[in-house]
């Protein structure tokens, strides 16, 4: 599921309307732009709730960050696909997609800049740490399950899933922030290093679009 997704449907109560909100001015103005007044132009409700639940900027972004991580917590299924190497190709294909929307392109820019404030804000830092504990243990968990089940080779899960959760991470900065990502030569290389050191010998190779 895609960020824009989770703000399709009318706001549930006043921190989803901020929330959605905040979402949409993030993708318009970045984080370097962004102001609570930008935010309130998003906002449908009195700019004065805005000041009400929030001292700034920044403390409003992270409860987006967090609002952000439980959606996501609570929406990536564990057993939906039939078995882990189709579960893992899914979350690599929504992760890494040949194309960007630019509504998906401009929230990705906006996610770099807020992950580069972590580099010297603590309040950023405790929030990136978590959200990356949350995804390696989900690659993690995906790698084990295709251990079990011999459709992976016996490897180290949380090696592997820091690994994938680093490339994830490398394309993502890339597009972001130049005007030369060989993100489809990246996937490329991804899928041979899934052919040669995880997918099973006498399962049919890896697909990564």
């Amino acid at each position: 599921m895609t960020a824009a997704k989770f703000f399709e449907s009318e706001p549930a109560d006043t921190r989803e309307a901020i929330m959605q909100a905040t979402y949409r001015a993030l993708c318009e103005h970045g984080y370097a732009g962004l102001t609570i007044q930008r935010i309130g132009d998003e906002f449908p409700k009195s700019k004065s709730l805005l000041y009400h639940h929030y001292e700034g900027k920044d403390e409003l972004l992270l409860d987006f960050l967090s609002f952000m991580l439980e959606r996501f917590e609570g929406t990536i299924p564990d057993r939906e696909y039939d078995d882990a190497r189709e579960h893992l190709e899914a979350i690599l294909d929504h992760a890494l997609p040949a194309d960007l929307d630019p509504e998906r392109a401009e929230f990705r820019a906006a996610m770099v800049e807020l992950r580069a404030q972590a580099a010297t804000d603590e309040a950023y830092r405790e929030h990136f740490t978590r959200n990356d504990r949350f995804f390696r243990e989900r690659f993690a968990a995906v790698v084990r399950r295709g251990i079990e089940e011999g459709v992976f080779r016996e490897v180290d899960p949380d090696q592997v899933a820091a690994t994938l959760l680093a490339t994830v991470h490398g394309v993502m900065q890339e597009e972001a922030t130049t005007d030369a990502a060989e993100s489809a030569g990246i996937r490329e290389e991804l899928r041979t290093y899934l052919c040669s050191r995880l997918f099973a010998e006498d399962t049919e190779p890896g697909v990564v679009e």
